[in-house]
Formats: structure tokens, sequence, C-alpha cells
């Protein structure tokens, strides 16, 4: 009997991969967020989120997920790091002052 090696296994016709949702990954959330939020300019703001799409695409681009995924992925990631933004931004604020 010979043996297979791992890396010459080809997963069966129909099997797609799911990877855990990049909008999901809260540590990595929280991280760009915070980082956004010291940015002093649009232009270092945007060449931050150039980077940071640029991995996440190159990530998803290594596990074999398809392109028209990859833009919903990274969209739903950009929308949950958005919300992280305001949620530190407006964390502590209260409506009403010092009622």
């Amino acid at each position: 009997m010979t043996q297979m090696n791992l890396l010459d296994w080809t997963p069966p016709a129909g099997c797609s991969l799911i990877p855990f949702p990049l909008a999901r990954r809260v540590g990595k959330v929280r991280d760009v967020a915070t980082k956004l939020l010291t940015k002093s300019t649009d232009r270092h703001v945007e060449s931050y989120r150039n980077q940071v799409s640029d991995a996440l695409i190159n990530h998803l681009d290594r596990l074999g997920v398809p392109e028209h995924d990859q833009d919903e992925a990274l969209g739903a990631f950009w929308t949950a790091v958005e919300i992280e933004v305001a949620r530190l931004t407006y964390r502590g604020q209260r409506p009403g002052g010092a009622a």
C-alpha cells in the first residue's frame, strides 16, 4: 500500500472552503479601529486602510476564496470597523450631558 502525500490531496468536486468571517474577527476589528483613530490625516487613514485591505485580500486569496466572496467579506469587515470606531469615539458619552 502506498502512502498518499498530504499535499497531493484535492477536495472532491462541489466542496467549498468557508473561512471564518472577517467581520467576526473581533480582535482584528478592534485593532484596526484603534489604529485608525490614531491617524492624523485623511491621507494616513487611506494609506492604512489600503494596507489592511491588501493584506486581507491576499489572505483570502491564499485560502482560495472566490473574488466575489472576497469583496463581500471585505465590505463586511470595514462595516464592522466603522461601527467599532463609532463605539470607541462615543464611549462614555451619554445624551443629556451631566444632568
